[in-house]
């Protein structure tokens, strides 16, 4: 994927031998897409900003050992991967239960201002489907860490369940088994939505 000038494979072989610049421009192009995928998974805006830096500081460090085995989005989210899974962990053992949920995304889809492409909703649509929007994403963060994390990697990032596989280190069975049951919970938490 060209960024200006330099394809990513450039600023990747940059990056590698040390060069501070190509991995900055790797983080500008990428910033924004794993703090919405990590924001996604934790549910608190401090922690997903905490845990996107965290892991372009682990990707920095670890660029010489990059092999350019997956792509470098791919592999980069396998870091902000285990750092969240990880976080998780310690939150629900520090605090006793998951994150609580964010309502900041409220207005917004995506981590952008919706967009109504010029169609006008009465208030009680946009009410309702914010509504709709927060339910659903208070369903996702009550799903257990390991069925969050297919949920978001499959249904909401759109990664193969090859990908998720290799950014979760399990097989992909267990990623498809992982996804039927979480999906299956969600259906029942949000069946008065669905029917």
């Amino acid at each position: 994927m060209p960024t200006g000038q330099e394809s990513e494979n450039a600023l990747v072989r940059r990056a590698r031998r040390g060069d501070v610049a190509a991995f900055g421009k790797l983080v500008e192009q990428y910033q924004d897409a794993l703090f919405n995928g990590i924001y996604r998974m934790v549910s608190r805006r401090e922690d997903a900003e905490d845990l996107a830096q965290e892991t372009f500081v682990r990707a920095f460090k670890a660029m010489a050992g990059f092999k350019g085995r997956s792509s470098f989005y791919t592999w980069l989210y396998s870091i902000a991967v285990n750092l969240v899974i990880s976080h998780r962990r310690k939150s629900a053992t520090a605090a006793g239960r998951a994150n609580p949920v964010s309502l900041d995304h409220l207005g917004e889809e995506n981590g952008r201002p919706l967009d109504l492409d010029g169609q006008a909703e009465r208030p009680d649509e946009i009410a309702q489907r914010h509504e709709h929007h927060r339910r659903v994403h208070e369903a996702i963060a009550r799903l257990a860490p390991d069925h969050r994390a297919v949920v978001v990697l499959r249904d909401i990032e759109g990664f193969d369940c090859q990908t998720v596989a290799e950014l979760l280190g399990c097989p992909v069975g267990t990623v498809k088994s992982r996804l039927h049951r979480a999906r299956l919970a969600l259906r029942e938490q949000l069946k008065d939505l669905l029917a």
